[in-house]
């Protein structure tokens, strides 16, 4: 570290390093400077807020994923209205639906609706098969398949499950984990979902992938952390953009201090914690001395999801109402569609709407390093297929790509993931890890808050247990 410039973050309260500018990271120095602690963060992208960031292209502002601002976590809410007005956020239905076979299915599921979508006949069989999964649940519900057939049936299952996830995860579903099916649908069967589909109720908040209504920064997401920026820069925090961390030195099992790498060259920041929302692989990787080989091959044994965004801009006549449709279908490779006119008419502009068409991806496929040319005339091409929009009626295209948007729970994730906290916890327990990727953990924003929050609450003398956010049978989905 001879060679480097060494800074401190000041003598009276403890030096902390944040590694991230995302939701999980700017809630950390937000949480911090309420504690009159100014810290450093470090982020290696030019943007602000991670996945939750709001990009923009000549005017036009796209939500990489669409982020719904809904919680159940009281302290979380209060820290989205603490950075943003109330006047900021609009209330905005929520209106989905799934296309399957060139039919347009409501989701979540109305009982009429599919009925008449699927037709008697296939309804009838959808139903038996959901009887007999009850009667003979399948022996094996660790993975994805057998957690979701044993809640719907093999039937419904293959129509409206199958097909989008393996999209999602480029892998059989056979080979991802039941986690993920908890983390996302947890308690919504097909009782639960007729039964809310037959007696509805304004606004169905006890099972949160029925909720009608959400919150939405008119701006988009990005504003949300853009403004948080500016509130912990304010109290002293400092922001460094395009600083990637290379190292985290540790000394008698602890972190001492953080390198990163910027345009001015490699810069060291002392600390007496360190939060983390790296991807908690490339923290690992980055230890100074080096973790031992078994940690680095658990480290290199998790996988990663990356996402990309084809934004084309239509007339406002040519979108739809939807906040997204669902891609069931196996013809095309597109995987979900977004009106962002429909999340906020602040993301667009006056008589026109931009549709994000959403691709699965791995950085080391074929469709990732497509040209963004080709990308744009994909997302055309397939949208005249699914017969949505005429492509001659798309007036522009732009693409954003989202590296490891969403980590993934494949067979050796658990086994390999508690070899990397275990590791951690020994030789570095004033690393705190928070946030998606930094706990490779599929939680939502507030999820990803909610840890950090807790993770600064532990540096001043709690000792919450942040792994156990989002894990719950009824934590995320139900009323507490």
């Amino acid at each position: 570290m001879a060679d480097n410039q060494t800074l401190g973050t000041g003598a009276a309260n403890p030096e902390i390093v944040v590694i991230g500018a995302g939701p999980a990271g700017l809630t950390a120095a937000f949480q911090l400077g309420k504690r009159g602690v100014a810290c450093t963060v470090l982020e290696a992208d030019s943007v602000v807020g991670g996945i939750s960031r709001t990009a923009e292209r000549d005017g036009w502002r796209f939500d990489i994923g669409g982020h719904r601002f809904f919680t159940k976590v009281a302290a979380v809410e209060a820290v989205w209205h603490e950075i943003l007005s109330d006047d900021d956020f609009l209330t905005r239905p929520r209106m989905s639906r799934i296309y399957y076979k060139g039919k347009f299915f409501d989701y979540p599921l109305k009982a009429f609706n599919a009925l008449a979508g699927l037709g008697i006949f296939e309804a009838l069989l959808c139903v038996s098969s959901y009887l007999w999964a009850r009667l003979r649940p399948p022996k094996d519900q660790s993975t994805f398949e057998g957690w979701v057939a044993a809640r719907f049936g093999y039937r419904l299952y293959r129509i409206f499950f199958k097909t989008y996830t393996e999209k999602v995860w480029g892998v059989p579903t056979s080979e991802i984990k039941a986690d993920w099916a908890a983390q996302r649908i947890k308690n919504l069967s097909l009782f639960s979902a007729v039964a809310n589909a037959i007696l509805p109720s304004r606004n169905r908040k006890d099972i949160t992938s029925l909720i009608e209504e959400f919150q939405y920064p008119k701006y988009g997401p990005g504003m949300m952390w853009e403004r948080c920026r500016e509130l912990v820069e304010a109290v002293g925090t400092k922001v460094i953009m395009e600083a990637a961390v290379t190292n985290v030195h540790l000394e008698g099992d602890r972190a001492v201090a953080v390198t990163a790498d910027t345009h001015g060259g490699a810069t060291t920041y002392r600390c007496d914690h360190v939060i983390s929302s790296m991807p908690i692989t490339a923290l690992v990787r980055a230890m100074d001395p080096p973790a031992p080989p078994e940690v680095l091959a658990a480290a290199a044994g998790l996988r990663y999801r990356d996402f990309l965004t084809v934004a084309l801009v239509v007339p406002e006549e040519d979108g739809f109402p939807d906040n997204w449709i669902y891609v069931h279908s196996p013809e095309v490779r597109l995987g979900r569609i977004q009106n962002f006119g429909s999340w906020s008419p602040y993301l667009v502009k006056e008589g026109r709407t931009c549709l994000g068409l959403e691709y699965f991806a791995f950085e080391s496929d074929d469709l990732w390093s497509l040209p963004d040319d080709e990308l744009v005339a994909l997302g055309k091409r397939e949208l005249g297929e699914l017969g949505l929009v005429d492509p001659s009626r798309v007036e522009a295209g732009y693409v954003v790509r989202m590296p490891k948007a969403y980590p993934m729970y494949d067979d050796g994730y658990r086994q390999n993931l508690a070899v990397l906290r275990s590791w951690l916890e020994e030789h570095a327990p004033n690393v705190h890890p928070v946030g998606r990727n930094g706990m490779h953990k599929y939680n939502n924003q507030d999820h990803s808050m909610y840890t950090a929050m807790l993770s600064v609450e532990n540096i001043f003398g709690a000792s919450h247990d942040t792994w156990t956010v989002n894990v719950e049978a009824q934590y995320h989905e139900e009323k507490s």
